[in-house]
């Protein structure tokens, strides 16, 4: 199976909310499952099956994780050579000229994109556009809405 690009903050994101689930949350499900199990009859037992339901929620999230982290490609972009370039990992500061307001994203793994935190997939068309130009380049967005572009203003390694 192929590599998926996380970054290293992702990936150790991916691996607390791992540590959690496996220390704190199954073991609090146990134990609303065996005490449920103590009333007694379970068909009628609402505590139970929620338990229940909770448990497979963590136990799916769990593998879901799992793997996730076994097909991980993971970047420490404050390793890499500071070239100028746009590369994944790396903090771009963009000027909208359209809009006269200046826009910063950081290019990340599919799992980590959070536009309300500035952190666009690789895969999202405006990464797509950024990756490989430098500072002062010009970035042509084409996006269902209409062409948009954006001057590279900096690039950040951090």
């Amino acid at each position: 199976m192929n590599k998926v690009p996380i970054t290293k903050s992702g990936a150790e994101k991916l691996e607390a909310e791992l540590k959690e689930l496996k220390s704190v949350r199954r073991p609090k499900v146990i134990q609303a499952i065996a005490e449920a199990r103590e009333h007694g009859d379970l068909k009628e037992n609402a505590e139970y099956h929620a338990a229940r339901e909770e448990q497979g929620f963590i136990e799916g999230r769990v593998k879901d994780i799992e793997g996730k982290l076994s097909n991980a490609q993971i970047i420490d972009v404050t390793t890499l050579k500071d070239t100028g370039r746009v590369v994944f990992g790396t903090t771009v500061v963009l000027y909208d000229e359209e809009e006269d307001k200046e826009i910063t994203y950081q290019i990340v793994g599919e799992d980590e994109a959070d536009i309300k935190a500035g952190k666009i997939s690789f895969s999202s068309p405006v990464a797509k556009a950024l990756i490989s130009k430098e500072i002062d380049d010009v970035a042509l967005v084409r996006a269902p809405a209409g062409d948009k572009e954006y001057e590279i203003i900096d690039v950040k390694y951090i």
